[in-house]
């Protein structure tokens, strides 16, 4: 009997993560999801045709745990955020704060921003954080390790929630 992994790891092919000008635009595979390679915790998307928008679904979780990494460029900033989507049978958001949180290198320090889920439900697409409470990361002239990473979290309140589709994560440069 074999034994598969609980967590979903992310996919480093350039369908998974797109490099955008001095940016990137990270799809569902591209990051890795705690209990994603469970389906009653998760929906990940099948290795689509490029170009096709596809997102990870939520169905159930007391820990959400989406995280990615990407190399930046030294001296430059820039601003991370997820596009989700709160479906109409979501569950378990109402008073929940997540976390985005990033750090530049293994012994960076965590820039971290609370974030509210809980949307109008049913009614789109919208970012994580709010784009006038936008998480800026900083990239020092001269870093040798420039590797971002970051995540979104709620582990904290124990609570099982679920309805919430995730179709990438960007990070834009802020001063290209």
């Amino acid at each position: 009997m074999s034994m598969t992994k609980p967590h979903f790891q992310a996919e480093k092919d350039e369908d998974a993560v797109q490099k955008i000008g001095d940016g990137y635009n990270i799809k569902p595979r591209g990051l890795n999801i705690v209990w994603g390679n469970d389906e009653r915790y998760w929906k990940i998307p099948a290795k689509g045709p490029a170009g096709v928008d596809v997102a990870a679904e939520l169905v159930q979780v007391s820990w959400l745990e989406v995280t990615g990494s990407v190399v930046l460029t030294p001296g430059k900033t820039y601003k991370l955020n997820f596009e989700v989507q709160l479906l109409s049978e979501a569950f378990g958001w109402k008073d929940i704060q997540a976390f985005l949180m990033a750090k530049v290198g293994k012994k960076g320090r965590y820039t971290w921003k609370r974030v509210q889920v809980q949307q109008q439900a049913g009614t789109g697409n919208f970012f994580i954080p709010k784009e006038e409470d936008e998480l800026r990361i900083e990239v020092p002239p001269g870093n040798t390790d420039n590797t971002l990473q970051f995540g979104l979290y709620e582990v904290w309140s124990g609570k099982w929630k679920g309805g919430l589709k995730i179709y990438n994560a960007k990070v834009t440069a802020i001063n290209p």
